[in-house]
């Protein structure tokens, strides 16, 4: 979107921006840090509930595949209570005969001294001396846990790819959501937050949105749902073992508690940083040319290195905190997994368990601790991604312009009248700019609007446009008052010419058209023609096809304004406002543009806002504005007769010009006394 703000309104309006945030109003605009972390996570899963049903039977898919692979290790735990059992029935056979039952054994060894041994073959079931390994059982078993493997990879896989299709739609959404948000949200806004920053928001922080849930959620359900099915599977083979594993829990507690405010914190200001950069970027690419024409490229380095440096060393404080959290998770699960496995071998010792319950247990606790250690690792990425998703939340929180009325009238027919009464207007309540402006504007007059620099004269043809609303006053459209009207009718019949051209990438005739979707190709080329963009369009590779790149470098910047010109007269308003329309263009196409616009402002209201008095001479009505009021209005003329402000405006421009030419180029171009 084009700036409408001249660079004096402008500043103005950041002093009275930074006054509110001194004075703490400041909150609403300013990005900031997940301050309310739970909040803002909880708004950014529910992104997901338009896909409620997609992610219930994504949970369903994960639950079964979560279901086989916990129970896979406890059977082949089995597998290895077969081998184990298996040898040792034949190691046995030196010592019993063939076929001794469990029994005997057992109460031989014991007889024997052998407390320990008969405690462990006590344990074992169906074992019978020199029966050795079931091979038929153990086959069995493989191929039922291949099985089960198999069928729970195919469907992680399901899982996985319904989850891909339900973040691509949501974020699909999410873009949709922050397209329109924009299109609601009033000019003030843009005049508040920097480019760089706004493109940040929309571009950057969506992304780590979208990294952020992908990457998390169906680790996330698989994660949690397998913490349960293995806490319950570790108490089915041994509350003891399971207790051990349990204490790793407020250990991890502990670390996440501790570290993950802080790296929530961290995260905040790298995002924060890498929306100032990206502005800080914007700024110095746009104005590229100015920075080389001063030599400001140290200091443009100098600024950006300052930046770059503080993203750095914020990115490297983030990482660094949300990289020990994980780290730190997996240490206290290596300490439950040795405590597991010095307990569970002294209680296969003792005949408490089988040796494969003990083998399956420490699958179990890896599995137990694995996924905590991954929760962990999630939590730093859904920490950096909830501080993203609250910096857009603040986007499409912000305050919109008010909607048009849904009972709105109808715009009358009409020839442009335009009366302002009694307006007030400022763009903060501290800084007061128009306080009480009134004057009537004709069918088909020019009315010319000149004044110093930050007087308001961009600012009274925004309010015309209702780009910004009033404080006070009325403006009248042809009898209606515009704040009653949609801003859609407002602006359709308002052409309107900004100071800086703007274009977007595409070719010029479509770039002419954009002021009237529905003009013809002889609309356009007639359009083309009055504002003198034939005369140079033919003298392009491709004529009125050329293709113009994002910047419109391939055309000069009077030829820029040119093309703007003729996209404002396509449209065909009934009012139509220029704004220093011919600031870029060369004196020559300057007087060639003042013919052609005073044929096609016939029948129309112009306003004309000229730095150059030279150029408004023949205007209908001048208004000369000091602090937001008119202070003298009429033609030029009486204008120059009443030797007030505008005689002083005039007169100090040719003043300069004849000072700047030197005292005998001024006596020779016999500069006319006003």
């Amino acid at each position: 979107m084009p700036d409408t703000l001249t660079e004096e309104e402008r500043a103005e309006l950041e002093l009275a921006e930074q006054a509110r945030q001194s004075s703490g109003d400041w909150d609403s605009v300013k990005p900031g840090k997940a301050d309310n972390f739970g909040k803002s996570f909880a708004r950014m899963v529910g992104l997901l509930k338009p896909h409620a049903v997609a992610f219930v039977f994504v949970s369903i898919l994960g639950a079964i595949g979560v279901f086989l692979a916990v129970i896979a290790p406890k059977i082949l735990g089995e597998a290895t209570n077969i081998i184990f059992e298996g040898a040792a029935s034949n190691a046995l056979a030196a010592q019993f005969p063939a076929g001794t039952s469990q029994e005997t054994v057992v109460r031989s060894l014991n007889a024997a001294g052998q407390t320990d041994l008969a405690n462990m073959i006590g344990a074992m079931s169906d074992f019978t001396v020199g029966t050795g390994v079931d091979f038929d059982a153990l086959r069995m078993v493989i191929v039922a846990v291949l099985a089960i493997y198999v069928v729970s990879s195919f469907l992680s896989w399901i899982q996985g790819y319904v989850i891909n299709i339900i973040m691509v739609r949501t974020m699909w959404r999410l873009r949709e959501s922050v397209e329109t948000k924009i299109n609601r949200l009033p000019l003030s806004y843009f005049d508040k937050v920097q480019r760089g920053e706004l493109i940040s928001r929309v571009t950057n922080d969506i992304d780590n949105i979208t990294q952020t849930m992908q990457q998390s959620l169906s680790s996330v359900v698989t994660s949690v749902l397998t913490v349960i099915g293995v806490l319950i599977m570790m108490f089915s083979i041994s509350w003891q073992l399971a207790l051990v594993a349990l204490i790793s829990l407020p250990l991890m507690a502990v670390i996440f508690g501790v570290i993950g405010p802080r790296s929530q914190k961290a995260f905040g200001t790298q995002w924060r940083k890498v929306g100032r950069l990206n502005a800080r970027v914007e700024e110095s690419f746009s104005g590229h040319a100015l920075v080389k024409v001063f030599g400001r490229e140290a200091d443009s380095r100098e600024k950006f290195q300052v930046e770059n440096e503080e993203l750095y060393q914020a990115s490297f404080k983030a990482q660094f905190l949300s990289g020990i959290i994980m780290p730190g998770m997996m240490f206290v699960g290596n300490l439950t997994y040795v405590g597991i496995a010095v307990l569970g071998a002294l209680m296969v010792a003792n005949g408490q368990l089988r040796l494969g319950d003990v083998q399956a247990f420490i699958q179990y606790s890896q599995q137990f601790t694995q996924p905590l250690s991954q929760l962990g690792g999630m939590a730093a990425v859904i920490q950096s991604g909830t501080a993203s998703a609250e910096r857009v939340f603040e986007l499409l929180d912000a305050d919109e312009q008010e909607p048009d009325a849904v009972d709105a009238p109808k715009p009358v027919d009409g020839d442009g009248v335009i009366e302002f009464e009694n307006v007030r207007f400022s763009y903060s309540p501290d800084h007061p700019l128009i306080t009480d402006l009134s004057f009537r504007v004709e069918p088909g007059q020019t009315v010319a609007i000149v004044g110093p620099t930050g007087a308001g004269k961009t600012t009274l043809v925004n309010l015309i446009m209702r780009f910004y609303e009033l404080d006070g006053g009325r403006i009248l459209l042809d009898g209606q008052d515009i704040a009653e009207l949609t801003r859609n009718d407002v602006r359709s019949r308002t052409g309107m010419v900004l100071q800086d051209p703007w274009l977007f990438a595409g070719t010029i005739r479509e770039n002419i058209r954009y002021g009237r979707e529905t003009a013809t190709d002889e609309e356009v080329m007639a359009a083309a023609v009055a504002t003198r963009v034939d005369r140079f369009v033919h003298s392009l590779p491709d004529g009125y096809d050329t293709v113009l790149d994002e910047e419109a470098s391939n055309v000069s910047a009077g030829e820029k304004q040119l093309i703007t010109i003729a996209r404002a007269f396509v449209a065909q308003p009934s009012v139509l406002i220029l704004d220093e329309a011919t600031s870029s263009v060369d004196t020559r196409t300057e007087l060639l543009l003042q013919h052609a616009m005073a044929a096609l402002r016939e029948g129309r209201t112009s306003f004309v806002i000229a730095h150059r008095l030279s150029t408004i001479r023949d205007a209908d009505l001048i208004l000369v504005m000091e602090h937001g009021d008119i202070v003298e209005k009429g033609t030029h003329d009486e204008l120059i007769a009443a030797q007030g402000a505008y005689w002083r405006l005039y007169q100090s421009q040719f003043e300069q010009a004849a000072s700047d030419m030197g005292p005998a180029v001024a006596e020779a171009a016999e500069v006319p006394a006003p």
